[in-house]
């Protein structure tokens, strides 16, 4: 068994952190199947309407990975200056927090959906359809924060293969359900709903009863105490993934109203399948970056220097083979992709496939900002990771989506990502150069 300690070869890491990328892509692709079944069974019209509401959704959700992402860091970080029970109280007392947020969120979410959907734009149908899809899936936002927080926690607490074990698990039933709601009972936008819903409470309650209970991870809830500097430090050092997540659901509010004044209600569905699939090859780089932070926590807590040395340069050079293969898979599986989707409509495949085509370019940078913020929250240094989040998903994308399309119209939509992840590249070079003698990984 791999442990936190141990010196980790090019096979280590990749043993050690399948598992999180697997759990990452299943995470992702039984988001997808919501919108196969929706798309290709309730029309383009509940599809856009889909796409339209769930970056706000996301922004609710998305503060799971505050407590999995930051939590974790320190949980691994203090287990690596060897306070095993010290860290079981931090994750108790943050696994509590956690779900108190989750419940708080919906009700503001139940408040705000109406006002939110038709203040972006949307009207008629696709108004009612976003506000009855959202309010289904808000009904499970408390397991939903869960699920999130549990991804990450699962790696830190040494088992990452359990944690992918429920992943599978929700998103089969997932896959299932909406088989089932959609295509079977053609309930539509509400059955896709229900059915995200469900897979969600299993994969956010099934962790929380293993670790209610005896069991041989190196985590296990216990008395909740709550420990003030615990949970600031937790989610200042979660902020640059909370940062992130919020940023990219605000940046696709704003993707939505440009599109629809530039291309229509073609362009939202194209958009939403580009979501879907970049969600899946964006999952390998954030599954790998979950999967090493806990190491990298570690062995900053053990002071250990040479083994972040190795872990940097071992990680950079997987996420330049990875950035290669996967722009090269995108521009070969373009149009079979988007045919998946839309295929039962020519004018809107075609805008997808142009789509994907110029989109697949920010594969070959975004690996390397979300490993350098994830790299940087693992080192507990909260304000760089929150630096490289902030200026990659809100400031650089939000710039170029706004020129990009007055020069080029909706190719500037496509484009506009790949330029922002070209300059966040730039920026967390810089960063990782004027960081090195402080953490002692050059």
């Amino acid at each position: 068994m791999i442990q936190l300690s141990d010196h980790f070869t090019y096979g280590k890491l990749l043993r050690f952190t399948l598992p999180s990328v697997v759990m990452l892509i299943f995470t992702s692709v039984y988001g997808v199947v919501d919108g196969f079944f929706v798309s290709n069974f309730g029309g383009k019209t509940a599809f856009a309407a889909l796409n339209f509401i769930m970056p706000f959704l996301m922004i609710l959700g998305c503060a799971g990975f505050v407590f999995g992402t930051g939590g974790g860091a320190l949980i691994a970080k203090t287990m690596g200056e060897g306070k095993k029970e010290k860290a079981c109280r931090i994750f108790s007392m943050l696994v509590s927090v956690s779900i108190g947020t989750g419940v708080v969120l919906m009700v503001l979410g139940l408040v705000l959906i109406r006002p939110i959907a038709r203040f972006l734009g949307a009207e008629g149908q696709m108004l009612e359809d976003c506000v009855s899809y959202g309010r289904i899936i808000l009904a499970a936002l408390p397991a939903y924060v869960l699920q999130y927080e549990f991804q990450c926690l699962f790696v830190t607490a040494g088992k990452p293969k359990l944690g992918l074990a429920v992943t599978i698990a929700a998103g089969l039933t997932n896959v299932l359900l909406d088989a089932l709601f959609v295509a079977a009972f053609s309930w539509g936008l509400n059955g896709a709903a229900a059915a995200t819903a469900m897979s969600q409470y299993m994969g956010g309650i099934l962790p929380l009863i293993y670790f209610s209970r005896p069991n041989d991870s190196l985590l296990r809830l216990a008395k909740a105490e709550f420990d003030g500097r615990a949970l600031r430090r937790s989610c200042i050092n979660g902020s640059s993934e909370l940062m992130s997540n919020i940023s990219m659901s605000v940046v696709g509010m704003l993707y939505n109203v440009q599109l629809l004044k530039y291309a229509g209600e073609d362009g939202i569905a194209a958009y939403g399948v580009l979501m879907y699939l970049t969600l899946v090859f964006q999952a390998m780089f954030l599954g790998y970056s979950v999967g090493t932070a806990p190491v990298i926590s570690y062995h900053d807590g053990a002071r250990n220097s040479a083994e972040l040395k190795s872990l940097l340069r071992k990680s950079l050079i997987l996420l330049l083979i990875s950035a290669l293969t996967m722009f090269a898979g995108a521009e070969a599986l373009a149009e079979p992709l988007s045919v998946i989707f839309v295929g039962y409509d020519r004018e809107l495949l075609e805008i997808t496939r142009r789509a994907f085509l110029i989109y697949s370019f920010s594969f070959l940078f975004s690996g390397f900002a979300i490993f350098g913020s994830s790299f940087f929250t693992a080192l507990n240094d909260g304000f760089v990771s929150a630096l490289i989040s902030f200026l990659r998903t809100l400031v650089f994308q939000v710039l170029a989506v706004l020129i990009f399309p007055v020069l080029w119209g909706p190719d500037g939509i496509w484009a506009s990502v790949a330029a922002a992840e070209m300059m966040a590249v730039a920026i967390t070079a810089v960063l990782l150069v004027k960081k090195r003698k402080r953490y002692g990984y050059f």
